[in-house]
C-alpha cells in the first residue's frame, strides 16, 4: 500500500513538472519571439520560430487533459524543444550562439523525468552539436547569423537570461519543490510503517500472551483430572498451543515481522517438548540439520503443528519409557518454494497397516491434514527403523492459508 502511495505521489509530481516547465518554457518563448521582432530588430524566422513553439507547447499542455498521457506530452515539449533550438542556433551563430545552451535543458529535463528519457536526449543532444559542428567546417554550411549586428550582444544577453531562467527559475525551483514534497511524503510512509510495525510487534506480543495463558488453563485443568488418558489429551493440546505462542514470540523479537529463523524455532520447539515428554533427565536425542530459512507466519504455525505432532507421537509411542532414541529433523529447501521435510524416530515404530484413514490416533491424522495445508504430500520410509516421514510442501502465502483452512 505505501509502495503504491509512493509511486501516485511521485506521478503527480513527473506530471506538475512537466506542465509547469512546458507552460514557463512557452511564455518565456512568446515574450522572447515579441522581443525580437519589437526591440532588436529581428524579422527572419527567429521570432516566428519562437512565437511557434510558445504556441504548439501551450496546445500540448490543453492536449493532455484529453488523453492524459504524461509520456506523449513531455516527448512533444521534448521534440518541440530540440528542434525550436537548433533551427534557432543555426540561425543565430552556430557552434557559437549563444542559444545552443538551451539544448543541455531538453537534456536536464529528461533526466527529472527518467533516467532512460534522459539518455536518450543527451545522446541526441550531443549528435545534433557535433552535426552542426561538423557542417560549420564542411563547404556545405548552412549556419548563419540573422541577428543585426547592433543587436546581437542583447540577444546573446537575453538568450543566457533564457537558458538561466529555464534551468534554474523554472526546473530547479519545481524540482526541489517535488524533491521536498517526495521527502515529506517519504518520511510520513515511514512513519506510517514504523507505527503498524509496533502495533503488529504488540499483537504478536498479546497473542503469544493469550496462547500462553490458555495453556496455563489447560494444565491447571489437567491437575484435577485422574484420568491418564484425559490428562494426556489435555497435555497433547497444551503442547499444540505452546507451539504456535512459539512463533508469535519469535516473530514480535525479530526486526523482521514477518518470518522467522526456523532453525532457531525447531531446536527450541524440541527442547520443549523433549522435556515436556520425557523430563529433564531423558536418553533422547534430536538431531536437527535445518540450513538458514525463514519461513513466514502462515507456513511456520502449521508446519510447527505438524513437527509437534511427529515429535510427541515419536516421544511417547516410538521411544519406549527410558530407553535410548534417536529423533531426527532434516529441512531442504528445493526450489523458490518447495520444501522437503525429513523427520523421523528409531523407535519401535507401528505397523504399516495403519495410515491416517484407518487409525484413532489424533496425531497421525493432524500431520496428514496439515501437510494438505502446506499443499503438500507425505509418505512414510520404510527403509529406516522406527516411523519416519518424507513431507514434501510449498510455502503459502495468507490467502493460501485461509483457501486450506476453509
Amino acid at each position: 500500500m505505501e509502495k503504491a502511495v509512493k509511486h501516485q505521489h511521485r506521478i503527480q509530481d513527473k506530471i506538475r513538472l512537466t506542465l509547469r516547465v512546458s507552460y514557463f518554457a512557452s511564455i518565456s518563448s512568446l515574450v522572447f519571439g515579441l522581443i525580437c521582432l519589437f526591440f532588436l530588430d529581428v524579422f527572419e524566422i527567429v521570432p516566428h520560430i519562437f512565437i511557434a513553439f510558445g504556441a504548439l507547447s501551450i496546445i500540448n499542455n490543453l492536449a493532455y487533459a484529453s488523453h492524459q498521457n504524461l509520456t506523449l506530452t513531455y516527448n512533444i515539449l521534448s521534440i518541440l524543444g530540440l528542434a525550436s533550438a537548433t533551427a534557432i542556433t543555426m540561425l543565430t551563430g552556430g557552434i557559437n550562439s549563444p542559444f545552443i545552451f538551451v539544448l543541455a535543458i531538453v537534456v536536464f529535463a529528461g533526466y527529472a523525468t527518467t533516467r532512460n528519457y534522459g539518455k536518450i536526449y543527451l545522446y541526441l543532444t550531443i549528435l545534433i552539436i557535433a552535426l552542426i559542428f561538423v557542417q560549420e567546417i564542411s563547404d556545405f554550411s548552412l549556419t548563419r547569423n540573422v541577428i543585426p549586428e547592433e543587436s546581437r550582444d542583447l540577444f546573446s544577453f537575453l538568450s543566457v537570461i533564457f537558458s538561466v531562467y529555464l534551468l534554474g527559475g523554472v526546473l530547479g525551483k519545481n524540482l526541489l519543490k517535488a524533491h521536498h514534497r517526495l521527502y515529506k511524503t517519504k518520511m510520513e510512509i515511514e512513519e506510517r510503517i514504523h507505527e503498524k510495525d509496533t502495533l503488529l510487534q504488540e499483537v504478536h506480543h498479546r497473542v503469544k500472551n493469550n496462547l500462553q495463558t490458555v495453556s496455563s488453563l489447560l494444565s491447571l485443568q489437567s491437575r484435577g483430572i485422574e484420568d491418564e488418558k484425559v490428562k494426556n489429551l489435555i497435555k497433547s493440546s497444551q503442547n499444540r498451543v505452546i507451539a504456535m505462542a512459539m512463533v508469535h514470540e519469535m516473530l514480535y523479537m525479530r526486526e523482521d515481522l514477518s518470518k522467522i529463523d526456523y532453525k532457531s524455532y525447531v531446536e527450541e520447539l524440541s527442547e520443549y517438548l523433549v522435556k515436556s515428554v520425557k523430563g529433564a533427565d531423558s536418553n533422547v536425542s534430536v538431531n536437527i540439520t535445518i540450513p538458514q530459512i525463514e519461513l513466514g507466519i502462515d507456513t511456520a504455525i502449521p508446519l510447527g503443528l505438524l513437527i509437534n505432532e511427529a515429535l510427541t507421537n515419536a516421544l511417547k509411542y516410538g521411544i519406549k519409557g527410558n530407553d535410548q532414541g534417536e529423533i531426527h529433523i532434516e529441512l531442504k529447501k528445493i526450489a523458490d518454494k518447495d520444501y522437503v521435510l525429513n523427520i523421523g524416530d528409531n523407535g519401535v515404530g507401528f505397523s504399516e497397516e495403519v495410515n491416517f484413514k484407518n487409525t484413532r490416533s489424533l496425531g497421525l491424522k493432524l500431520i496428514h491434514n496439515l501437510t494438505r495445508q502446506l499443499k503438500g504430500s507425505i509418505i512414510r520410509d520404510f527403509s529406516k527403523k522406527g516411523t519416519n516421514y518424507i513431507i514434501n510442501f510449498k510455502e503459502i502465502g495468507q490467502s493460501d492459508f485461509h483457501q486450506s483452512v476453509a
